[in-house]
């Protein structure tokens, strides 16, 4: 694989964690999903992590899972990432989610599913084998501490490349809700593809629409990332 070819991820990674440590960042990683709901328990009280990365919900291990853990120089949590296989068999990605969209939703509790929907896009029709799920995807600090200085561009990278060492995915997907995808932070946070309109749902009681895009990389894609000058990178991601 061409992640590999070069040591392209060797050298992203020493530039990217280079930069973090310029903005006080450091990353810990791992695949105890018990400790992982206490730390985004504690980091964020007011939110519950999704029933794909839930313990109690979901087989999560060291084979199948990781997760990603940013602190600031107080040893605070200000960054929160995870990724695990989806266990799709021999199914088509479309094909896994049209049985198992509705576990996908966020704040599961007040979605209307009488008026949810998934609709595959082209990708997701030919996406198979060893699928990474990502999401619990966050950035804290005070404003304009992390946010908008283009760590996002790093952070996102290095996850990837932990995914691909550990779980070995032939692909990463995730989903990305309108207002976010649309201000660029799919491109920001290192996505090269993109599927609009992938799910559509209503909160109960509401005649508001909310949608969102599937995002999604081949293990071709990630190798050309790490690739690529970090420079630009960061610029991108700014």
């Amino acid at each position: 694989m061409s992640l590999y070819q070069n040591r392209a991820d060797e050298r992203f990674e020493a530039a990217g964690r280079q930069i973090l440590r310029e903005h006080g960042v450091t990353l810990t990683f791992g695949e105890d999903f018990q400790e992982f709901k206490e730390i985004v328990t504690q980091a964020r009280p007011d939110h519950r992590v999704g029933d794909p990365f839930d313990p109690d919900v979901s087989d999560l291990h060291k084979d199948n899972a990781l997760w990603v853990v940013g602190r600031d120089l107080d040893g605070v949590v200000m960054h929160t990432y995870a990724i695990r296989l989806l266990p799709m068999g021999d199914l088509t990605l479309a094909e896994y989610f049209r049985a198992h969209y509705r576990e996908f939703f966020p704040e599961r509790e007040t979605v209307d599913f009488s008026r949810a929907r998934y609709k595959p896009g082209p990708g997701a029709k030919r996406i198979q084998g060893r699928v990474g799920y990502c999401g619990e995807f966050w950035v804290g600090g005070k404003p304009g501490q992390f946010r908008g200085t283009g760590i996002t561009g790093i952070l996102g990278p290095l996850a990837f490349l932990a995914a691909m060492r550990r779980i070995t995915p032939n692909y990463l997907i995730g989903f990305m809700p309108r207002p976010v995808i649309y201000k660029g932070f799919g491109m920001r946070s290192g996505w090269m593809h993109a599927e609009p309109y992938a799910m559509r749902w209503y909160t109960k009681n509401s005649q508001h629409m909310l949608d969102g895009t599937m995002v999604y990389m081949s293990a071709e894609d990630i190798g050309f990332l790490v690739d690529l000058p970090i420079t630009p990178t960061m610029s991108m991601a700014a």
